[in-house]
């Protein structure tokens, strides 16, 4: 089952990578329904917009809540919470971490865009 038009909410430090993020979802045909660059800003839009869908990068400006305190903050707002990390922090500690706090999956920067889909769609289909 394909969920091409999954709303997808994108939450990175970086304008860049955000750019980045938004033209490989938006070109594979998926909804990209906002952006967030800390911690709060994505707590925020995940109640207004209810993504099917969150890319979460594990460096975010406020080291209170950084990407990892957000995935707990999302996972206790809702369990079911499809969020794949994206972080070029990707030692095997750390992502087992994120893991067992209920992340779904973890892409390691830089990636390639078929790398992403695939990890999205599979996420999207669990």
């Amino acid at each position: 089952m394909k969920r091409k038009n999954a709303k997808i909410l994108i939450v990175d430090n970086s304008l860049f990578m955000r750019k980045i993020l938004r033209k490989m979802l938006a070109e594979a045909g998926y909804d990209v329904v906002g952006e967030a660059a800390d911690g709060a800003s994505a707590i925020q839009k995940y109640r207004e917009l209810k993504p099917d869908l969150v890319t979460m990068d594990i460096v975010l400006p406020d080291i209170e809540m950084n990407g990892i305190e957000t995935l707990k903050w999302l996972t206790k707002i809702d369990p079911d919470a499809r969020i794949v990390m994206v972080s070029a922090v990707g030692y095997e500690e750390l992502i087992n971490e994120v893991l067992s706090i209920g992340a779904k999956d973890f892409v390691v920067k830089p990636f390639k865009q078929e790398v992403l889909l695939r990890t999205v769609q599979y996420v999207l289909t669990k």
